[in-house]
């Protein structure tokens, strides 16, 4: 009886090691580690695999499962900052955008109030050179 416990748990250990790996030869890629994925891996009822019988190997399952669960609790937390910082970037290019276009608005705005000066003034220096009398001959 002692054979078969043993050989049970090398079954359960190898059905573990598989499912950490994500090389899993019974259930789909990407199953998550779990107590009852262990013992379904391992072809068992998930029943099977008891912590009064393999209290060991319980134990680690359920140190790894508790840090895989940290690390996607980080990796979940590291994208929420990236999405978050790549949304205020965002915001940062449309408001530089609108304040260019601002920009650019008031500048052609300039240039076009510059050449309605510079015609107006054209025409009131005709305007004058109208108005003056021409010019007299110095005499000696």
């Amino acid at each position: 009886m002692r054979s078969e416990s043993e050989s049970a748990e090398q079954r359960f250990r190898a059905a573990f090691e598989r499912l950490k790996a994500n090389q899993p030869q019974v259930l789909q890629r990407g199953t998550p580690v779990s107590q009852n994925n262990v013992a379904k891996e391992a072809g068992t009822d998930p029943t099977a695999l008891r912590k009064q019988r393999y209290p060991a190997l319980i134990l680690e399952i359920q140190a790894y499962v508790e840090i895989a669960d940290r690390e996607r609790t980080i990796q979940k937390e590291r994208r929420s900052r990236q999405r978050q910082r790549r949304e205020d970037l965002q915001a940062t290019v449309r408001r530089l955008q609108e304040q260019r276009d601002h920009a650019q608005s008031q500048l052609s705005s300039a240039h076009r109030a510059v050449l309605e000066l510079l015609q107006e003034n054209a025409i009131l220096k005709a305007r004058i050179e109208a108005l003056l009398p021409p010019p007299t001959p110095l005499r000696k």
